[in-house]
């Protein structure tokens, strides 16, 4: 059975129920943006609310919401059958790419140190929830209390794509992030998430293995390489010559050492005041820099591997989106505890599928992230 949609307008009042689509997929991802496909017959009931900007709520998850941007349609010789609507979206986080770090007027940089949680809610605030200037200001977001979840992260923005920045962040501290809906206040909630811990070997929850040979995965693909692999980055600061200021980030040696060069020139030296920071929070704020590149070019290892529908694991009850759990295939000798970071979810008349990312192909991960923020920010990227 399909699950209902729900449309709403961007103020969250409710236009209409629909069940009646031909097809729908969506992926849902923890760390990047999500984005929804739907094929409907023009002249089935309420087809006329999917329009550009409304909202569609997959069922009553209001985790799983999506904002309107396409919509296309053809006739052929088959007549009125043949009519159908392709509505695509984006998650409805996407609206964090509408907006640009603008740092205050009396620095060059906004700069911000504290838990990963608390960086990424100091971005959406100064830009999307309350910013200098009002125009910029989306009136139905809020975020959610801080609970300094995370590691304790020092970052510098200037002119950067903010969900470009939130994505950085969360790649690093392993949190995700979502905009959901609070209907009853009419208001969309940024907030940090985390996952669970399902991995065999932990005694707190129960343990989830895909594997299979446990008739938990349809199919697997999995990757191991180094292509992209760098371990050691030398951080270049601000300065010229050899009064440059330049760290290195990493211990490897030999023919195990993969190095790569950071330029960090925009990493402050002084407050917003302008007064000097003590030597050893310039240090520590290059060495994070160094740090969260280099968690974006570690060894890929990931599985992408299609769920099966009557496995023994319950898709929301036993697992979800950005949940640790064991992949296994004993015939290849790979056993890997990983998080879920993409779930593709397929409603169709057939019935319903689900495919996960298992772990993250880092490259490959970044580039679609900045690809797909990119398209929504309207950004063009070299």
């Amino acid at each position: 059975m399909k699950k209902p949609i729900r449309i709403l307008s961007l103020n969250m009042d409710i236009l209409a129920e629909i069940d009646s689509y031909e097809s729908m997929f969506f992926n849902r991802s923890w760390h990047g943006i999500g984005a929804i496909e739907l094929r409907i017959n023009r002249y089935m009931k309420y087809a006329d609310t999917l329009l550009k900007n409304n909202l569609i709520l997959v069922g009553t998850d209001l985790n799983k919401v999506f904002i309107i941007k396409h919509r296309e349609i053809e006739l052929d010789e088959n007549g009125k059958i043949s009519e159908n609507w392709i509505i695509k979206g984006y998650a409805l986080k996407s609206i964090v790419a509408q907006r640009i770090t603008i740092p205050p007027a009396h620095t060059a940089y906004d700069n911000r140190s504290g838990s990963a949680e608390t960086v990424m809610k100091h971005y959406i605030n100064n830009n999307l929830v309350n910013p200098i200037d009002v125009r910029r200001k989306i009136p139905q977001l809020v975020i959610a209390p801080d609970k300094l979840r995370g590691v304790h992260t020092i970052y510098s923005s200037r002119f950067k794509n903010v969900a470009e920045e939130i994505s950085t962040v969360s790649l690093a501290s392993g949190l995700g992030w979502d905009v959901t809906l609070d209907i009853r206040n009419k208001e969309w909630v940024f907030d940090v998430v985390e996952g669970e811990n399902l991995v065999v070997g932990q005694s707190i929850n129960p343990p989830v293995i895909f594997s299979p040979q446990f008739e938990s995965l349809k199919s697997l693909q999995y990757t191991q390489s180094e292509l992209n692999y760098k371990n050691v980055a030398i951080v270049a600061g601000q300065g010229e010559g050899v009064e440059r200021r330049v760290i290195e980030v990493g211990n490897h040696t030999e023919i195990n050492r993969h190095e790569i060069f950071i330029d960090a020139r925009d990493v402050a030296e002084t407050d917003e005041d302008e007064q000097p920071l003590p030597e050893q929070q310039i240090i520590q704020a290059l060495t994070d820099r160094g740090e969260q590149q280099l968690n974006e070019l570690i060894q890929e290892e990931y599985l992408e591997g299609q769920i099966l529908a009557n496995s023994p694991f319950r898709y929301q009850n036993d697992y979800d989106l950005g949940d640790v759990t064991t992949i296994q295939n004993i015939d290849w000798g790979v056993t890997m505890d990983a998080r879920i970071t993409d779930i593709k979810e397929i409603h169709e008349m057939g019935g319903f599928g689900i495919e996960a990312t298992f772990g993250n192909n880092r490259p490959t991960l970044i580039q679609k992230i900045k690809q797909e923020l990119s398209q929504i920010s309207g950004e063009v990227r070299r």
